[in-house]
């Protein structure tokens, strides 16, 4: 193909290329920014069914709205106010048992308690370990201080996130119906029929995973504290709040929540073995009730997604966008099989 103009196709490839490269930059400059947008418009879809429950109550839509955000801010605001006051003061508990417990225990018989626990384990090993951990620390003393303020910083900068969030979930919450229009308005008018159809079923499919989601999360909470507090197990409402935190992630936050809980319930001075012992049993009791009971009977309105592809969603979610990515990634999965399923399939079938 001869080309009449070299330096026009040139100027005009290179400014596609410097456009691009633009583009990209300015989207990694603004990540935290869209990942803000995109979890507040996440958490939106999550309310939109109650929003729309009310709705059908003959509510009007800014009243629905209202009373659902009123609703969300006084739970949170309740569990704040009954669960971080004891938090606090089972923290310090905690911090005062350890420091108790490293100016009344020597090293001998910290690696007594560690044969008791292991005895297969050599003492030869336990020293080598303890010197080597102990080196490190030294070399690496200025990057452990740095780490720890930065940590200080995320924190603050966490808070002020999530503040902007919740601002952005109340916007969107509000605006669902007229984002939507939008949305809509922009597709041909012989395909907005079908269009609006499918959107609708990746819109309920990702609200109701996010309060089902929420729901495993209050379920496992409530359960932990009221059987931690019966088998006397440390600082129960700490580790409930860990076990509701930790239910939101799917596949292996139950379990990883648990892991912490029964390891919690290990230290000296505060647990025993035994109230591990019956701590593991409970969880792992609970995590087939979950799997096979409670979470089929809260999860029936979400879309069904086959357990390898839940595997594959999550471990790429997690990978690209962290903890939110995880979270975020199974009803991104159910939204793709429902345009798979409802489109794709029928397209190639009708060929």
């Amino acid at each position: 193909m001869k080309i009449h103009n070299p330096f026009r196709v040139a100027l005009v490839g290179t400014l596609g290329v410097g456009l691009g490269l633009l583009l990209i930059g300015s989207i990694q400059t603004l990540s935290t920014i869209l990942l803000y947008i995109g979890t507040a418009l996440f958490l939106s879809l999550g309310l939109e069914p109650l929003v729309a429950w009310l709705t059908r109550k003959r509510l009007p839509r800014w009243a629905a709205v209202l009373v659902t955000v009123l609703a969300v801010l006084a739970v949170f605001a309740g569990i704040v106010w009954m669960i971080v006051p004891i938090i606090v003061a089972q923290v310090g508990q905690l911090v005062d048992a350890i420091t108790t417990f490293l100016n009344s225990t020597s090293w001998p018989d910290v690696k007594d308690w560690i044969h008791s626990l292991f005895p297969a384990i050599q003492e030869s090993a336990i020293d080598d370990t303890v010197a080597n951990i102990q080196d490190w620390l030294l070399s690496n003393w200025g990057e452990i201080t740095g780490s720890v303020i930065n940590v200080g910083i995320s924190f603050f900068t966490g808070l002020t996130g999530a503040f902007i969030v919740l601002i952005l979930t109340i916007y969107f919450t509000a605006s669902t119906p007229n984002l939507k229009s939008a949305v809509y308005s922009l597709v041909p008018a012989s395909k907005r029929p079908r269009f609006i159809d499918l959107s609708e079923q990746i819109t309920d499919s990702v609200g109701y995973y996010v309060m089902g989601q929420g729901a495993l999360g209050v379920t496992n909470g409530v359960l932990s504290a009221i059987f931690l507090s019966i088998i006397g197990a440390p600082f129960p409402a700490v580790l409930a709040v860990i076990a509701f935190f930790f239910s939101l992630i799917p596949l292996v936050g139950t379990l990883t929540g648990a892991a912490i809980i029964v390891l919690t319930c290990l230290i000296p001075g505060l647990g025993s073995p035994m109230t591990a012992l019956i701590a593991a049993i409970y969880y792992l009791v609970y995590m087939q009730l979950e799997a096979y009971l409670i979470s089929p009977r809260i999860m029936n309105r979400a879309v069904s997604v086959p357990g390898a592809v839940v595997v594959i969603a999550a471990l790429a979610g997690g990978s690209l966008l962290g903890l939110l990515g995880a979270l975020v990634a199974i009803p991104v999965a159910a939204s793709i099989l429902i345009v798979y399923r409802q489109v794709v399939v029928p397209r190639q079938n009708a060929r």
